[in-house]
């Protein structure tokens, strides 16, 4: 074997192995595989081999041009996936916090100008340029902290002009940034303003002129919708994401974060392969979740910034149900870091450090429908993988207001690094 890239004499290795072909479940998640003293070949941006050290040196026919990175006393682990994101838009909201700070409520904030629709004014005033700058630095910042993949919803143009627009400035970051970047189209994501009282309208146009328009763009590979009571019903919501399934796209649900109303079961129904939020989720929408395969993304940081119950992880994972994690990125939960959502899974969700690692490597990658590819240090898969200033697992939910990143690698390439000289 002939690597161009070697990292060796590495403390230890979570490498969340053997789950490429379905997500872990119940005691699986605590799962994660560690090799002492362990080493890992890279060759074309692809694992070629991974083991104790002396095994994979004994392997080597000839070494890398590149010194060998070594890397006592740390912890190797797969890229952070980020599995629900809206990336792009145009402001920001420090002031809403600010109202909220003061007990101002959501219906008042929106009234002086604020929350969703101050950004969906923002993000259509915004150009497809600006749009791709301010993602960059988010993305650019999440990069450092150890996320490799990063889904990345639209959401907050909410007419076929705008929505383009956002999947555009997408499409343009890829080419920008050494992260994976995977977008989704969630024009379902609020009424606009233009259709206030007329929601069926807006679903009309969805399916007929939006979907349609999207799909042959070819600007997105997920579809996700708000179900949600005020917002899209699950009638609405099963009619926008069959319409989205007939167009090409695969499907993720926003389901039952405020107030029990189906979500859950109509994810399971579609065949979505997440629902994400569930903090409000019936025992029977998880129950089918779980004979449907659906993946439950839990957004805790969400939580956290509207001051929530959290979902019910343990009950999930109890019943076998696969949980992943996210940061759930967004104006009003601008979270970019993995390391706090997995020290909030712990604290507040009662999750184990290993099974919220789990979670937002292999369990996380299944949410993308890429188990096959990533979320795991395993011979064959994509060279995403971080090594990080800590002894083991347990020592991420310690250190829960820190950046362990050492070194990043993304797609075989190493891009921070805290090496010296």
């Amino acid at each position: 074997m002939r690597p161009d890239i070697l990292l060796t004499n590495i403390g230890k290795i979570a490498t969340v192995a053997g789950h490429s072909e379905r997500p872990k479940i119940g005691e699986e998640l605590r799962e994660v595989s560690i090799i002492e003293n362990g080493a890992i070949a890279i060759a074309n941006g692809i694992i070629i081999g991974v083991g104790p050290a002396a095994e994979v040196l004994a392997q080597i026919t000839q070494m890398p041009d590149l010194p060998p990175l070594e890397f006592p006393n740390m912890l190797a682990i797969p890229g952070f996936i980020d599995s629900h994101t809206h990336l792009a838009f145009g402001g920001a909201r420090e002031n809403d916090f600010a109202m909220k700070l003061q007990g101002k409520t959501y219906l008042e904030i929106l009234e002086a100008g604020g929350g969703i629709l101050n950004t969906l004014r923002s993000t259509r005033k915004a150009s497809q340029g600006e749009l791709c700058s301010n993602a960059f630095s988010y993305a650019s910042d999440m990069l450092s902290m150890g996320t490799t993949t990063i889904e990345a919803k639209s959401g907050y143009g909410l007419d076929t002009e705008n929505e383009l627009k956002m999947l555009r400035a997408y499409d343009e970051l890829r080419g920008k940034i050494s992260a994976d970047l995977i977008s989704t189209f969630m024009g379902a994501h609020a009424i606009p303003p233009e259709f206030e009282g007329r929601t069926e309208d807006y679903v009309d146009q969805l399916i007929n002129e939006m979907i349609p328009a999207v799909a042959e763009s070819k600007l997105a590979e997920y579809c996700d919708v708000f179900c949600e009571k005020g917002v899209f019903s699950v009638e609405q919501s099963g009619h926008i994401l069959r319409a989205a399934k007939m167009n090409g796209m695969k499907l993720k649900v926003h389901a039952d974060e405020i107030v029990q109303l189906g979500g859950a079961e109509l994810a399971a129904e579609v065949g979505a392969v997440s629902a994400d939020h569930l903090l409000m989720a019936s025992d029977d929408g998880l129950e089918a979740m779980v004979r449907a395969g659906t993946i439950a993304t839990l957004l805790p940081a969400t939580a956290f910034s509207l001051n929530a119950d959290y979902a019910n992880a343990r009950k999930m994972i109890d019943m076998g149900l696969p949980v992943a994690l996210a940061t759930d990125f967004n104006p009003n939960c601008a979270n970019e870091s993995i390391f706090f959502t997995i020290a909030l899974a712990c604290y507040k969700m009662k999750m184990q450090p290993r099974e919220a690692l789990s979670a937002v490597t292999i369990n996380a990658a299944h949410a993308l429908d890429r188990g096959k590819t990533h979320g795991s240090i395993e011979v064959g898969k994509r060279a995403d993988i971080l090594v990080l200033d800590c002894p083991n697992p347990e020592y991420l939910t310690w250190r829960f207001g820190a950046n362990l990143v050492n070194t990043v690698i993304s797609k075989g390439q190493v891009i921070h690094t805290r090496l010296g000289p």
